[in-house]
């Protein structure tokens, strides 16, 4: 049965002509997984078969109901009651990923939230596109531990709170969406059994609204590519001009990553209050708006061990430099030129800002007792600024044990270059290290 499970539905039913045996062996089977695959060549039959399987189906209890790349013009008609049946039956993850095709001029399909209302049963509900959500009432899903919600709509700031605020089990969420486009202002996240959270915000323009995340149990916060969202973090729950709040006070929280921001106004730099108790952070944004009284006010993250930071943004290394004066006892820096990794030629080299000309006069304390390891991807030997943030962390890093440096491979007719190159190298090896234990490793980035 187990292996029944694992295949779809369509592999399922056929194993039906094998024995009398095997006949009715395929009901009794507690996934349905029907995929474009089968939609393709059962054009006709398909809705036939779907009602089929969940009608025939006996297990008391439906394990998982899938309908995965599956046109929404061949299922609009039956698709809410398939949802209703596949409730009926007790169902514990409900996949939904449908795909508009030419042939559809319908509107969003309407998720039947009457369903919802009082549900011990569903574990996990990933739902994706031509779905509107409309949650006029708080939902009961008490068992719901995972919830992805992939470019829904939802009808408007209500529905999101409805939706999330009657998930009293939920532990891991995704949400990914294009800015204010759906039609909701402020998405409100208040969920406090919540673990995992990721945001991933595809909108490219500005807009009014953002996110309010109210999660005390947080874990694990990865927010990605809100585009040119402005971050207004602040202690109120609403804001009038465009909006991002970070939760205040995350105890719990072990990893964060910001990351993919193009054009980010940080209008209160309060972000780094949301992160101070991390032990794991990842930042991929430009400091370049952002005033650092904050971080030099008290704003100390005494858990954090690891960071990294993408070193093709601009001024990456005032807050690089701000981040080791704020972390104590960090262990293992990763710095990562993410346009280099791309092969990106038009990588801009971005100026200093003096920081580093006054680091000696004030060794951050992680360099002295803490720091082991320091990888570097995507190091420009012949970036001047590289060089200086390489050289000051060899100098000081006391405890330093494995340097890594990754550098694009230069071709062999490029002779000249790769002569200036392996001097240019040579020299950071020579530095005297304050380490005598630190191993120094130079790779090429493949």
């Amino acid at each position: 049965m187990q292996i029944l499970s694992s295949l779809a539905t369509k592999n399922v039913i056929a194993t039906s002509v094998l024995s009398k045996g095997w006949r009715s062996l395929w009901k009794k089977v507690p996934s349905i997984k029907f995929d474009s695959w089968y939609h393709k060549t059962e054009p006709h039959r398909f809705s036939e078969i779907v009602y089929k399987s969940l009608l025939s189906y006996n297990s008391p209890v439906l394990d998982s109901f899938y309908l995965v790349d599956i046109c929404v013009s061949e299922v609009s008609d039956d698709i809410t009651i398939w949802i209703g049946i596949a409730f009926a039956r007790h169902v514990r993850k409900l996949v939904l990923k449908l795909l508009l095709d030419e042939k559809y001029y319908g509107n969003l399909i309407r998720f039947p939230s009457v369903f919802c209302n009082c549900n011990n049963t569903l574990d996990t509900l990933e739902i994706s596109k031509l779905f509107l959500l409309d949650f006029p009432s708080r939902v009961g899903l008490k068992s719901l531990k995972k919830l992805h919600l992939s470019y829904v709509n939802f009808r408007d700031d209500e529905s999101v709170c409805n939706l999330l605020c009657g998930c009293a089990s939920l532990e891991d969420l995704v949400v990914q969406r294009r800015g204010s486009y759906d039609g909701v202002i402020t998405f409100t996240i208040a969920v406090p059994s919540l673990q995992r959270l990721t945001i991933v915000d595809t909108f490219r323009g500005t807009c009014r609204g953002g996110y309010v995340i109210n999660a005390p149990s947080l874990k694990y916060l990865n927010i990605k590519g809100v585009g040119l969202l402005s971050f207004w973090l602040h202690r109120t729950h609403r804001t009038e001009s465009y909006g991002f709040c970070l939760i205040e006070n995350a105890p719990e929280l072990v990893e964060a990553k910001i990351t993919g921001f193009t054009d980010i106004n940080l209008h209160n730099e309060n972000i780094f209050v949301s992160l101070t108790s991390a032990k794991r952070l990842s930042f991929d944004f430009s400091p370049f708006k952002v005033q650092f009284k904050v971080l030099t006010d008290g704003i100390t993250f005494y858990q954090l061990v690891s960071l990294e930071l993408n070193t093709s943004k601009s001024e990456w290394s005032k807050l690089l430099a701000r981040m080791l004066d704020s972390s104590p006892k960090l262990q293992i820096l990763k710095l990562v030129n993410i346009a280099y990794l791309y092969h990106d030629n038009k990588v801009s080299t971005f100026p200093l800002a003096g920081d580093w000309e006054q680091r000696p006069k004030c060794v951050p304390e992680c360099l002295l007792f803490h720091l082991e390891t320091l990888m570097w991807t995507g190091y420009i030997w012949d970036r001047k600024d590289d060089r200086e943030v390489a050289t000051y962390i060899l100098k000081n890093a006391r405890h330093l044990k494995k340097a890594t440096f990754y550098t694009e491979p230069i071709q062999l007719e490029y002779f000249q270059t790769l002569e200036e190159k392996h001097e240019m190298l040579n020299e950071l090896a020579s530095v005297v290290r304050a380490s005598s234990s630190c191993h120094l490793v130079f790779e090429s980035s493949n």
